[in-house]
């Protein structure tokens, strides 16, 4: 068993993809000899039977259609193996490891790693999510090769950036929260009266800074679907983006609110990508800055 090799397990496949020995000798550019040799050697080792000969055309066993499973598999990782290590040699990236702001449309970026895992198969991505300065500073200390995340945390001299979209914030409430009987512009004193649930982070970035904070009142909190959660469980008020809430409001789970004393530059955030200027990106880096660049062009 352990003088098994890679050229009987190439073999095997072969016969079976083209259906009879002759065809997978043609295909090997081998005698025909050559692979039934081959394949009798591979049942002499393994003790099992893979083709039943008894017929005009051979065909698989039962051990023989289980095996062939495993027969792929073994195939495809050495191939995945080969392509990997002649990536490394090139200079491509084993991994690209991306920062996402969690306000951040996943579709998008969805849309972009589909496109990444086809023309670089190899280079496996990494994706953190981070709210607000946190995803800008794993992209700052090195942790990550790209940042996707608000403008206002890109304006470090040291980062390249350019914009991709903007996210709008609605402020919502449950239908049951008191503020939802509200058809009018809610002052600020009478929002004070109530909880806001706040995004936070423990990022230097943000420390002593607020954004959109009107209440007195606030449970801050790291995680933005956890906000959801209390939003719709009607803990509180507080600002969402449109593209995780459109459907709650439409469906009546949650409710728009509008706040006298919002300021308005902080209902649209404008989103984008950022790299080290100083740190040079390899080959699927520079595609994917390239991809997001057009794509935001489009």
């Amino acid at each position: 068993m352990d003088a098994l090799t890679l050229d009987q397990i190439y073999i095997f496949l072969a016969v079976v993809d083209e259906g009879s020995f002759s065809k997978a000798a043609k295909r090997l550019n081998r005698a025909q000899s050559a692979v039934t040799y081959g394949i009798q050697k591979l049942e002499a080792q393994i003790d099992v039977p893979l083709f039943d000969r008894t017929a005009y055309r051979a065909t698989l066993t039962e051990a023989g259609r289980t095996l062939l499973l495993r027969a792929r598999r073994i195939a495809e990782e050495t191939n995945a193996f080969r392509d990997s290590a002649k990536g490394l040699t090139s200079g491509l990236e084993a991994e690209l490891a991306i920062v996402l702001d969690s306000m951040f449309p996943m579709p998008s970026v969805a849309a972009a790693l589909e496109a990444f895992t086809e023309r670089f198969p190899t280079v496996t991505p990494r994706v953190y999510v981070q709210p607000l300065g946190a995803a800008a500073e794993l992209l700052l200390d090195g942790t990550c090769a790209i940042g996707l995340f608000q403008l206002l945390f890109a304006d470090r001299p040291v980062l390249k950036r350019f914009p991709l979209l903007t996210v709008d914030l609605i402020p919502v409430v449950a239908p049951n929260h008191p503020l939802a009987e509200f058809d009018r512009p809610i002052e600020t004193y009478e929002l004070q009266r109530y909880v806001q649930l706040v995004l936070t982070d423990r990022s230097s970035m943000t420390a002593g800074r607020d954004y959109g904070v009107l209440s007195g009142q606030t449970w801050r909190l790291a995680d933005l679907g956890a906000k959801y959660s209390m939003l719709l469980s009607g803990l509180g008020w507080g600002n969402m983006p449109s593209h995780l809430v459109e459907d709650d409001i439409a469906r009546g789970r949650l409710k728009t609110i509008c706040p006298a004393d919002f300021d308005a530059r902080l209902i649209h955030l404008a989103m984008g990508a950022a790299y080290r200027a100083d740190q040079r990106l390899g080959p699927a880096g520079r595609w994917m800055v390239e991809y997001l660049s057009t794509a935001s062009k489009s």
